[in-house]
């Protein structure tokens, strides 16, 4: 593995990197008024590339059966020193050639804001991903969806992160 990290590269994702247990809530149904959420854990190992100017995310979620079941997935993030912006993309194993829209946003004061462009169903959206540390400590991500470009927020999909121990 190289471990050549570039003294210059952007720190705003180091929270995140390590081994982590995750406990997700996920929203039953996306912007038609559902109040249902399911729970289930998941795993997630991320590790710096890019000589630090980028990192990626390996995930396994433990989707119950009766919702599709688990699968895999990878999260990407990757820092333009020129606009000071990340950009993170989402592959889902479950569609292995086609990678979402990315997110592109920065961190002030310790929060962290993404935003794109997206489709569900057929209809116009905005996707927003925040990043954020929580009282405890645990790192928050959480993403929203807006039919109304950005004027109402949806959150339908909240997880937590436990650091596993080494």
């Amino acid at each position: 593995m190289l471990q050549d990290l570039d003294p210059m590269a952007p720190a705003d994702f180091d929270f995140i990197i390590g081994d982590w247990r995750v406990l997700h809530e996920r929203l039953n149904s996306r912007l038609n008024g559902c109040t249902e959420w399911t729970r289930f854990e998941g795993l997630t190992s991320t590790r710096k590339i890019l000589g630090g100017w980028g990192n990626i995310e390996d995930n396994l979620l433990h989707l119950p059966h009766d919702q599709g079941g688990p699968y895999r997935a990878a999260a990407m993030r990757s820092f333009d020193a020129a606009t000071g912006l990340w950009a993170i993309w989402w592959l889902d194993g479950r569609s292995p050639h086609t990678l979402d829209v990315p997110v592109r946003g920065a961190f002030e004061q310790g929060v962290g804001q993404f935003y794109a462009d997206d489709q569900l169903d057929g209809r116009p959206i905005r996707v927003r991903f925040t990043w954020s540390i929580g009282a405890d400590g645990h790192p928050l991500w959480q993403q929203a969806f807006s039919p109304d470009a950005g004027a109402t927020w949806e959150t339908n999909w909240r997880m937590q992160f436990i650091r596993i121990a080494a």
